[in-house]
């Protein structure tokens, strides 16, 4: 049937046209974004999944910034505690010269006068460590907490270790001196004990530390493994969707040719009338 008023291979040809704009739309979009999932409108379902990892892996950057922070902390108190080991053996030194009884009093006087200035230096070295407002060696603190997990549930903890003078660690008076072989003979007993618990303070910390940078790497791992599941979601494959841009450019260009034939059809209808 030959008609003018409804032409039936136009609108066929039109609709396919159409249809195949709207995967030129998705092709370009997914060559531009290099997404083939870039909102929800794509696949609901994946674009959720995804979105759910992403906050993951976000989570997860700030998990790394804290450990960064309690490692430098940690790893501040440490350095001063072995600077005071240093210390503590330099000042045994001292007290055990002293403790000769048969030194003079003048060489005992200078040998406390290095002493006195060792142990004063300690005390600088302990109010000196910290990092980021925080010091884990002078008892201003019980301790520091870093994050473990992407939803803040878990944390690490590094307890504090006072090192200040006349603690239970460091058991050396503020005031230690001494003008006797007797008293530096005590002094280097004292000494000795601090030694110990300092060598054991030192150590926690050293496993403290080395427990957030295992943990650090793990944190590492885990977020470049969301990283690339979520790319295997919703990235797309270039390589395929720029062979399928140029087949879609080929078929938009015959559709426009097929909606043109189809529209030049009612034409020859003026043929019947001639």
């Amino acid at each position: 049937m030959a008609t003018i008023n409804t032409n039936a291979g136009a609108m066929v040809a039109l609709q396919n046209l159409n249809k195949t704009n709207q995967q030129l739309e998705q092709v370009q979009s997914r060559i531009n974004t290099g997404l083939a999932v870039s909102s929800a409108k794509d696949n609901g379902g994946i674009f959720a999944i995804a979105q759910s990892m992403r906050a993951d892996v976000a989570g997860y950057k700030a998990v790394r910034n804290s450990i960064d922070l309690a490692v430098s902390t940690t790893d501040v108190a440490l350095a001063a505690g072995e600077a005071i080991s240093d210390l503590l053996v330099e000042m045994k030194e001292k007290a055990l010269a002293a403790a000769d009884s048969s030194l003079d009093s003048a060489s005992r006087t200078a040998l406390n006068a290095d002493f006195s200035a060792l142990r004063d230096q300690i005390k600088t070295i302990i109010s000196n460590a910290e990092f980021n407002g925080t010091n884990l060696i002078d008892g201003s603190t019980t301790g520091i907490s870093a994050l473990a997990n992407a939803d803040g549930s878990n944390t690490i903890s590094v307890a504090d270790e006072d090192l200040s003078l006349s603690g239970s660690i460091i058991t050396i008076a503020t005031n230690a001196s001494f003008s006797t072989a007797t008293q530096a003979d005590n002094i280097v007993s004292q000494i000795g004990t601090s030694l110990d618990n300092l060598n054991a303070s030192l150590a926690r910390l050293g496993t403290a530390s080395k427990s957030l940078e295992v943990h650090k790497t793990f944190v590492g791992k885990l977020s470049d493994a969301l990283e690339k599941g979520i790319g295997n979601l919703v990235d797309a494959d270039l390589a395929k969707e720029s062979a399928r841009l140029q087949s879609l450019q080929v078929k938009q260009q015959l559709g426009i040719q097929a909606l043109s034939i189809a529209n030049s059809a009612p034409s020859s209808i003026l043929g019947y009338f001639r």
